[in-house]
């Protein structure tokens, strides 16, 4: 593991996956390393410097024979979802402001805390949440939205759950049969 401080002033801190890797689909154990690959993530800014997360992990060989995934590589549910490119606490943090100022006006704001996103990540990010979200009960008060993902072109609509203050639905377009 190791941290340096690069040329243009941000933080790039490495590290190596787990010496076993452990099949997602049937569990089994693997020894048989099959190459390698690497991963960056964003991170909390350290110092107002941005941090990029460099992962080499292992790509394994599944030992079962009748496991229909042959190959795979660490996870690390911890520190970062399957393809993300930012870690879990930088993803939380994208949602959160998402959630409370919205696309432009959040990336502007993450801009200024030193993790630039666009503005379609977090209404991408809002939109993984609420398919996440898991509603036990009956929602009793609702809020709509809708906004132009493209002037005057392309619309899409936002269900709130007002009382537990969290996303329900992200819709493509503002039609009442959505």
């Amino acid at each position: 593991m190791g941290v340096a401080l690069t040329d243009d002033h941000s933080w790039v801190v490495s590290a190596a996956g787990p010496a076993i890797g452990i099949c997602p689909d049937c569990g089994r154990r693997s020894r048989s390393r099959h190459g390698w690959s690497n991963r960056s993530l964003q991170d909390l800014p350290v110092q107002g410097k941005p941090v990029t997360v460099k992962l080499l992990l292992s790509r394994w060989r599944c030992a079962h024979q009748k496991c229909e995934r042959q190959t795979f590589t660490d996870r690390l549910p911890t520190v970062a979802s399957p393809y993300a490119r930012r870690t879990t606490r930088v993803a939380e943090i994208v949602g959160l402001l998402g959630h409370s100022a919205g696309g432009r006006p959040g990336e502007r704001l993450m801009q200024r805390l030193g993790m630039p996103v666009s503005d379609d990540t977090i209404l991408r990010q809002l939109k993984r949440d609420a398919a996440v979200t898991h509603c036990t009960s009956e929602i009793r008060v609702v809020g709509i939205d809708d906004w132009s993902w493209r002037r005057a072109t392309r619309y899409g609509t936002i269900m709130v759950d007002l009382e537990r203050r969290s996303v329900v639905d992200i819709l493509d377009d503002r039609n009442v049969d959505s």
